[in-house]
């Protein structure tokens, strides 16, 4: 996980996002989980759209956690499933 925490410091540096500010607010596990599990669930590029409205959400006062969960949890609800063989 290096390489990401390297790249989303970086792009923080790059949109003038300060990465101290980001770095308390961004959970790379939790986001990776959230586009994996829509991914999964929905459609490929419906986990880009889910990343981005959580990052709306948070960005309008959100918590993280709770607009994670939620969107995981309507994935499941999308597809019916609760687990992948590539789990």
């Amino acid at each position: 996980m290096d390489d990401i925490a390297d790249w989303t410091s970086q792009a923080c540096v790059e949109l003038g996002i300060p990465v101290d500010v980001v770095a308390g607010q961004a959970d790379t596990a939790e986001i990776l989980a959230l586009a994996r599990d829509v991914q999964r669930a929905v459609a490929k590029p419906a986990a880009i759209v889910a990343v981005y409205l959580l990052g709306v959400a948070v960005g309008r006062g959100a918590d993280r956690g709770e607009v994670a969960a939620r969107l995981a949890d309507l994935a499941k609800q999308w597809s019916g499933t609760t687990c992948d063989w590539r789990d």
